[in-house]
């Protein structure tokens, strides 16, 4: 399942979208251009502002207040991200350097918060009361999920109900908010915007499962990022956890002492063990039920192109390789 064919949907309206990135983060400033450029051009998948198109289209909305959505959502998506490369002390995204590599973690931040100030502006823009008080709403909730999994880092005593917390409020609620503010703008009833939120938050539900399955299955090349980086942050994820569930008793303390300490060194034992475990299937299962939720949630749309969108846009969150 490939995503070219979804883009080309939405090609005006993501041509519009990139236009907008363009204009709006211009700064006098040498270093905010240098950097938004390096992190917006990445080559990142683009899939929130994708999902703010297609939902938006799905939902009948005929206007043009959808472009400045979906740049909203990537330039706090990416805010967040070069945020997040700071705290997990990553050198490697999306097949590149970060940003915190090559131009310092205090250069990072603070362009992290630029970009942060240019979603509050076009949120302002917009003025849809209804849509700033869904993203007011989900802000703390990310910014909760991100501190709880900063003070989890090396707990290996984390049960699967916490996990899933994690991942709700890091990756999921805004997923929720993209798909939802389609529904929205739209004006859509209240039956078909509660639809469009259990989609997006099944959908990221899915996409960090399969996230998180990657950074055991897959290799530097095709991930665009250092394979085991969840492992080198002391991050417990849900491969790890079934592991451990099932592993012997020696194969535990590998895995407990290398989250405990942060480290790489037994990865290829550990990857050893989560197949004999068969905690990547298992990771992979859940993803798919959650991909199955998603697509069920939007039967309640009219039948379009854009609902099919959707649909594979859900296929595709599973059975990506990056």
């Amino acid at each position: 399942m490939e995503i070219e064919h979804l883009r080309e949907l939405v090609k005006d309206d993501l041509e519009a979208v990139n236009a907008l990135i363009l204009e709006t983060m211009k700064s006098p400033s040498r270093l905010i251009n240098e950097i938004a450029d390096h992190v917006i051009h990445s080559g990142g998948k683009r899939l929130r502002p994708l999902l703010v198109l297609l939902a938006s289209r799905a939902c009948l909305y005929q206007g043009k207040d959808h472009v400045m959505l979906a740049t909203m959502v990537e330039f706090f998506h990416t805010a967040t991200l070069l945020h997040d490369d700071v705290v997990d002390e990553s050198t490697l995204r999306r097949g590149r350097e970060t940003a915190n590599q090559i131009w310092g973690n205090k250069a990072s931040v603070l362009v992290g918060d630029y970009l942060f100030t240019k979603y509050l502006q076009l949120m302002v823009e917009v003025g849809d009361i209804e849509i700033i008080q869904l993203l007011i709403g989900i802000a703390p909730q990310m910014g909760c999920g991100e501190i709880q999994q900063f003070d989890n880092l090396g707990n290996t005593e984390m049960s699967v109900g916490d996990y899933f917390d994690h991942i709700r409020a890091k990756t999921s609620l805004l997923f929720a908010a993209s798909s939802t503010m389609g529904a929205m703008i739209s004006k859509a009833g209240e039956g078909i915007k509660k639809a469009m939120y259990a989609y997006g938050l099944h959908l990221g539900n899915a996409f960090q499962l399969i996230d998180d399955a990657l950074d055991y299955c897959s290799d530097a090349k095709t991930l665009g990022k250092n394979i085991g980086d969840d492992l080198a942050s002391g991050k417990a994820t849900l491969p790890l956890l079934h592991a451990l569930k099932y592993c012997d008793s020696k194969q535990q303390l590998i895995i407990r002492s290398s989250l405990e300490e942060g480290s790489r060194h037994h990865l290829p034992e550990i990857l050893e063990t989560l197949k004999e475990t068969q905690s990547i299937e298992y990771t992979r299962s859940l993803a798919a039920k959650e991909m199955d939720q998603a697509i069920t949630a939007l039967q309640i749309l009219p039948d379009s192109v854009y609902k099919n969108g959707l649909m594979d846009l859900a296929q595709y969150v599973i059975h990506r390789n990056y």
